[in-house]
């Protein structure tokens, strides 16, 4: 299992479980939400989606540190400010948040499931191994700073 550790980008990811979560809705019945539910709902996790993960990228351009997912080991300093207060994986936060979106647009159940999919696979095989790079790079700051703030939320 090693083999997928952080070899697909989360953007990636977030395309492959968007079109997964396609197949899902067009195989099952829809869930029936009002049209204005749908909207709202939709508009309002995409836009939250995008605030939380814009966010994050913005505070690692700050701190001048990596924001390339597959190289962890490359992070030049620990980002725990701002939104990173919260979270320590915003910009996962806002992928899934865009999942989640996908999946009420779709107005499937099972597309809304498999949304939720995407927190076990993003755990094992990209956020363990980015934590391990991060725990080798800054040691007791980062066990610190991981005893205060949520992998997700």
């Amino acid at each position: 299992m090693q083999a997928l550790e952080l070899k697909i980008p989360p953007l990636a990811l977030v395309v492959i479980f968007g079109a997964l979560m396609g197949l899902a809705a067009w195989l099952s019945p829809p869930m029936n939400l009002p049209t204005w539910m749908i909207m709202l709902n939709t508009g309002a996790l995409a836009l939250l989606g995008c605030v939380v993960a814009l966010t994050g990228v913005i505070s690692f351009r700050r701190a001048k540190t990596t924001v390339n997912p597959l190289q962890p080991d490359a992070s030049s300093s620990l980002v725990s400010t701002g939104i990173y207060r919260y979270s320590r994986n915003p910009m996962y936060v806002g992928f899934l948040c865009w999942l989640l979106a996908w999946g009420v647009f779709l107005n499937s159940g099972l597309a809304l499931l498999l949304a939720l999919g995407f927190i076990p696979y993003m755990n094992r095989f990209q956020i363990v191994p980015e934590e391990q790079a991060l725990q080798q790079l800054f040691g007791n700051s980062f066990t610190q700073y991981r005893k205060h703030v949520r992998r997700w939320l």
